[in-house]
């Protein structure tokens, strides 16, 4: 608990700041500004930063598996090779990403109305990938060696910036949507800044050297073992919501908003979700390192008897008082009852994506990641697809746009459950064949990963 509260505090408070530039556009630029900013344009955002928060995640299960083995070296190696890595994808990325912007909202079928502000959000956001990418696999090496605290009090100050710039920039410039996207980019930057700073700083194992900054082929690659196939699931998860908004797009401005407006309300559960998933596989991973078997299967059942409860709470106040606090985002009645339908879709089924969260969790800090992957994208991905291409091409209503999604969560519990159970069972000896594991990044790597 100690280790998982600053991980949500921060992901809430961040998805707090995401509602405030909800609330900023949708009341003082209007219903267009913000179906441009929460609509397609938020969808891609999410595709891109889910792959920079996978790849960052691989590194991090690496480093924790070494911080808990007390391996050094490694542990130095594998932090200058993440730094350096991601800032030289950062820049390939920033180039694509701003050339792709307007093509794929156009592929989308984005309403007329809001194209142009999306793309023009989009190619400021992009701007600033190198940032975002930074931050995120900085705060990454920071929690694999256990330390939570910092990333949330850099992630608090992030968010401060951004409201304020975001008031300064929308309601005193009236810069609209550019507004916002600078807003974020900056404070992006100043996170960045930050997390970087605290890395470089002091004698701890995990300390960097901008001077010793370089790729370690051989540590790489250890990474992107785990880090490709979470990114390849994580932009499978994305491409998915992009043909879904799509979908959406074609009901037009209003359900667009909406789908939107749903999102910045119901992302505090989603934001707690994500930080569930990075305590328990920074968790499972340390300890693996470390040969701790009996700590790994007590966190599997704490992470149940916490997070369930955890959710079924959330879900209740959504349900509620999210509802209820929609007028805050906007005055367009309209878009308030559409919202409304489609929260009361989602939330009631969300315990069944914490389960998704706590297994896949578990697996991925054990370095297990390929059949956990083929499993999400097939009850998740492709099921949606397959959902929008069939059900939705007969009723195109946006409560079954909907209804696809707790349907493909159910179907991927069931499957990852199957798997993990199995996979305990027939693995449980060729992943803890000693008492303790010295050298995971040795010959005798586990053959989960």
């Amino acid at each position: 608990m100690l280790y998982f509260l600053p991980i949500v505090a921060g992901t809430l408070f961040q998805q707090f700041y995401n509602a405030v530039d909800a609330i900023i556009v949708g009341k003082f630029v209007g219903t267009e500004a913000l179906a441009a900013v929460s609509g397609s344009a938020s969808s891609f955002v999410n595709l891109a930063v889910a792959i920079f928060v996978a790849l960052s995640g691989g590194a991090a299960v690496v480093i924790a598996q070494l911080y808990g083995a007390r391996d050094e070296d490694g542990i130095s190696k594998a932090s200058h090779t993440a730094l350096a890595f991601c800032v030289l994808l950062g820049l390939v990325l920033s180039a694509v990403l701003i050339a792709a912007s307007k093509p794929v909202m156009e592929a989308l079928r984005v309403p007329p109305d809001t194209l142009e502000g999306a793309v023009l959000y989009l190619r400021i956001y992009f701007a600033g990938t190198v940032f975002s990418l930074v931050f995120n696999m900085g705060s990454s090496i920071l929690r694999a060696v256990g330390d939570s605290k910092h990333p949330f009090v850099y992630l608090v100050v992030c968010c401060a910036c951004n409201i304020v710039l975001d008031l300064v920039l929308v309601l005193w410039f009236s810069l609209g949507v550019a507004g916002v996207a600078i807003a974020t980019v900056i404070s992006q930057a100043i996170s960045a800044v930050l997390v970087t700073a605290r890395l470089c700083r002091g004698d701890e194992i995990y300390s960097v050297r901008l001077s010793k900054l370089r790729i370690d082929p051989l540590m790489l690659r250890r990474m992107m073992l785990i880090g490709i196939p979470s990114g390849l699931q994580s932009s499978m998860y994305g491409v998915s919501n992009l043909i879904l908004q799509s979908a959406v797009n074609l009901l037009g401005t209003v359900a667009v908003a909406s789908w939107g407006l749903s999102g910045k309300v119901d992302g505090f559960y989603w934001a707690t979700a994500n930080a569930m998933g990075i305590a328990i596989t920074n968790f499972i991973g340390q300890n693996y390192g470390a040969g701790k078997r009996d700590r790994i299967t007590g966190c599997i059942k704490k992470s149940l008897a916490i997070c369930l409860p955890a959710t079924a709470a959330i879900s209740a106040v959504i349900l509620t008082l999210g509802i209820r606090l929609l007028w805050l985002f906007t005055d367009d009645a309209s878009v308030v009852e559409t919202t409304t339908v489609v929260i009361r879709f989602f939330v009631p089924f969300y315990v069944t994506w914490t389960l998704i969260e706590i297994f896949a969790g578990t697996l991925r800090g054990l370095g297990d990641t390929f059949v956990p992957v083929i499993i999400q994208a097939v009850g998740i991905c492709a099921f949606r697809l397959v959902w929008v291409f069939t059900v939705f091409g007969v009723w195109q209503t946006l409560p079954v746009i909907c209804l696809g999604y707790p349907l493909s969560w159910i179907v991927t519990d069931i499957a990852l459950m199957i798997y993990y159970f199995g996979f305990s069972r027939m693995s449980r000896r060729k992943l803890f064949p000693n008492a303790q594991v010295s050298d995971p990044s040795n010959s005798r790597r586990p053959r989960s990963s």
